[in-house]
């Protein structure tokens, strides 16, 4: 990867796409710093500090926004608002027939998908700004001086009002903002601008990561009887963060080829077909969407809990909350079937067994020993199933590592899980294989030319 980085910085045209990338990334960042007015600071900084503890949406969305969001900045809102929009448009388009029909118009039935979806986003903005000013101001925090205040200042009456437009105003439009440094990446930069902004995001944890590491350390330096076992733990948790990066990266270039032969006909005097080729199915064909789904539906409890307070912690409830603990044995269960789950759920979007076995009958192409038609369609529905399980283990694995290392060792507030370093080490092999994608591009004109 730094050679591929090395070489594209030699050529002129791509230097000025990564240093237009590096600019925006640079933006992103010093909206990720710039705070939300009429916010308590010291108030919020009290409560958004049992964020970092983990298992809720909110430490889910401080996680992809880098910080932004425990802070109440400008971005911080992230890319999940564009994220959600771009789900729910394409589970629509497979839904609904005139979604379907144009996303098949070509490029200018994309284009407007691409439009309904930024329309989509900001609305998912307003809503997700507007649900997050609310709980800023329900919020109260007993101040050092013995008061009692809410987190959103205001007094009453039209301030109020004022108050809450000008809050929510301003996190609408950091997602719109977002939305539109992602697009100007994609035009102007190097790889997918919504990804890197992302990637941008969760490598910003890096320093908060390395220093809970080292205060860690210092504990059993200081006090060996106690925390001697950080002496091992700590320098382990980097082999061991360095050795799943390794396997993410075996698992993402992973793929199992169906072997396809084409038929030879004739077409006036020439005669066509006759190769041998394959399907290309990668194992890790989801990608992180189950991490995420799951890790979405499994963070509605610990919200609810949060957005309750103390009295969700007595009865029947503090009971159920308490089973659902991210640290408990029952959340870890049911992580790992809904993400098997869900990766067969996103198997069904994605591929179409009895549609692609008719596209190989309509181009004269057979799978080896299978009959065109629907055992063909059996042989590869089989196929993806078998590859599904495969990739969605491996995600499960990915996922539960970092709670099981977590509960193990009695590491926590570590800001780094299995879906931050799956997202970062996808959108670095991707923006790899972009570059490379253009230096080639690049000389096959040179050589035309």
């Amino acid at each position: 990867m730094f050679k591929t980085i090395k070489n594209a910085w030699s050529i002129p045209e791509l230097r000025k796409k990564i240093l237009f990338t590096i600019l925006i990334v640079i933006v992103f960042r010093l909206g990720a710093v710039i705070p939300v007015p009429f916010l308590n600071t010291d108030a919020l900084q009290q409560v958004m500090s049992k964020v970092a503890e983990g298992g809720t949406a909110l430490s889910y969305l401080d996680m992809l926004t880098g910080g932004a969001f425990s802070n109440a900045t400008l971005f911080a809102m992230g890319v999940s608002p564009y994220i959600n929009s771009s789900i729910i448009m394409q589970l629509l388009t497979v839904a609904i027939p005139p979604l379907e029909r144009m996303a098949k118009e070509g490029e200018e039935g994309r284009k407007k998908i691409a439009t309904i979806t930024r329309y989509v986003t900001v609305l998912l903005g307003l809503i997700q700004g507007t649900a997050y000013y609310f709980y800023l101001r329900n919020t109260t925090v007993a101040m050092t001086d013995g008061t009692i205040k809410t987190i959103a200042m205001y007094t009453s009456g039209w301030e109020q009002v004022f108050t809450a437009i000008i809050i929510i105003m301003v996190f609408t439009a950091g997602t719109a903002l977002m939305m539109w440094l992602g697009e100007q990446i994609n035009d102007k930069g190097v790889g997918n601008g919504i990804s890197i902004l992302l990637f941008a995001g969760i490598v910003s944890r890096l320093p908060t990561t390395f220093n809970t590491l080292y205060i860690y350390f210092n504990q059993a330096m200081q006090a060996p009887a106690e925390y001697g076992q950080y002496f091992f733990f700590a320098p382990f948790f980097i082999v061991l963060f360095l050795a799943v990066i390794w396997v993410i990266v075996f698992m993402n270039n992973s793929e199992r080829r169906i072997p396809v032969q084409y038929a030879k006909r004739v077409v006036g005097r020439k005669m066509y077909g006759g190769q041998s080729t394959h399907i290309p199915i990668k194992v890790a064909m989801s990608g992180v969407m189950p991490i995420i789904f799951a890790s979405s539906i499994l963070s509605i409890p610990s919200t609810i809990e949060m957005f309750l307070g103390e009295n969700a912690k007595e009865g029947f409830w503090g009971a159920f909350f308490s089973a659902l603990s991210p640290t408990g044995l029952l959340y870890g269960v049911l992580y790992f079937f809904l993400i098997i789950m869900f990766a067969y759920f996103y198997l069904t979007i994605q591929y179409n067994p009895i549609e692609m076995a008719n596209n190989l009958r309509q181009n004269n192409g057979t799978i080896p020993g299978i009959r065109p038609g629907k055992p063909t369609a059996d042989f590869i529905s089989k196929i993806l199933s078998k590859i599904t399980l495969i990739g969605a283990l491996f995600l499960a694995a990915i996922a539960l590592l970092p709670i099981i290392y977590s509960n193990a060792t009695a590491m926590h507030g570590l800001s780094f899980g299995g879906t931050s370093i799956l997202i970062m080490v996808g959108v670095a092999l991707d923006t790899a294989k972009q570059l490379e994608s253009q230096m080639m591009m690049r000389h096959y004109k040179g050589f035309l030319d």
